[in-house]
């Protein structure tokens, strides 16, 4: 796969009522193998923007934490991914984890939808396609239809959702059929409306293959923010104490020359 660079960023504006803890999932992991530059500027009014604490959290990736005071504060992280990271590995703890019934992701009360529809499906790459488009078609894509406590169960109900909902979806499915599974945030070259994107990725032949029933981005163009259980691990900001309003949220996600083609049937990775 040629080389490729993209450019990626995030912008946010928040009004602090209360003095809370925040934690801020917007950063590029360290990729092996692609160059990763990135920088995050704070600006907190007329005061020294207090300093983040740069957390690594095992399993899911790079975290900002830090104390915020009353005001407004505002975030902007940009990143520059050139060249393309290895294939990620699953491990022998992923595996075990990853085929576990989660908060959103309720796979053991989806097993009967699951065995009924796929329970056939042998081969992986076939699998993950027929599970792709079956959620993508049973689906309608509805910006504002879910809430946050929504899980996988509520969506198949509703027939709608967003990005993390078709994520979650999936996600359930194929751990119903004993397939390791877990949620990607990424931001996203080719997304519109652009915004944070939500994928699933599943474990086959060792490998994490990315799966994404909404079609909405190619696949290969990606570029991971967080990986966890479901949405509950990936959020891309999440406060302690205090009070805060989301004043403004600004996502960017473009790379250099031409957008990627995209086949659902071929096994694909975020790199």
């Amino acid at each position: 796969m040629a080389e490729i660079t993209r450019h990626v960023g995030s912008h946010l504006v928040l009004d602090v009522h209360q003095p809370l803890t925040a934690v801020l999932k917007l950063a590029v992991p360290d990729l092996p193998g692609a160059d990763v530059s990135d920088g995050l500027v704070i600006t907190a009014g007329d005061d020294d923007p207090p300093p983040p604490d740069e957390v690594d959290i095992p399993g899911e990736g790079p975290a900002y934490v830090l104390s915020l005071r009353p005001g407004r504060v505002v975030f902007d992280y940009t990143a520059r991914v050139t060249g393309r990271a290895k294939e990620p590995v699953v491990t022998e703890a992923e595996r075990i984890v990853y085929l576990r019934p989660s908060r959103y992701a309720e796979s053991d009360r989806l097993a009967p939808v699951a065995r009924a529809e796929f329970g056939g499906l042998t081969d992986p790459a076939e699998l993950l396609a027929a599970v792709s488009s079956w959620v993508g078609t049973r689906l309608s894509y509805v910006p504002g239809s879910s809430g946050p406590t929504d899980g996988a169960v509520d969506t198949l109900l509703a027939r709608q959702g967003v990005c993390r909902d078709y994520a979650h979806l999936v996600i359930a499915l194929l751990r119903a059929l004993d397939v390791p599974a877990r949620l990607a945030a990424v931001y996203a070259p080719g997304l519109n409306p652009m915004d944070f994107h939500a994928v699933a990725e599943a474990a086959v032949d060792g490998r994490w293959r990315v799966v994404d029933a909404t079609t909405l981005a190619p696949r290969s163009a990606l570029v991971r923010i967080a990986t966890g259980r479901d949405a509950s691990d990936t959020a891309f900001l999440s406060t302690y104490g205090g009070a805060v309003s989301l004043a403004e949220m600004r996502v960017t996600a473009v790379i250099d020359g031409q957008l990627p083609g995209d086949d659902v049937t071929h096994l694909t990775s975020i790199t």
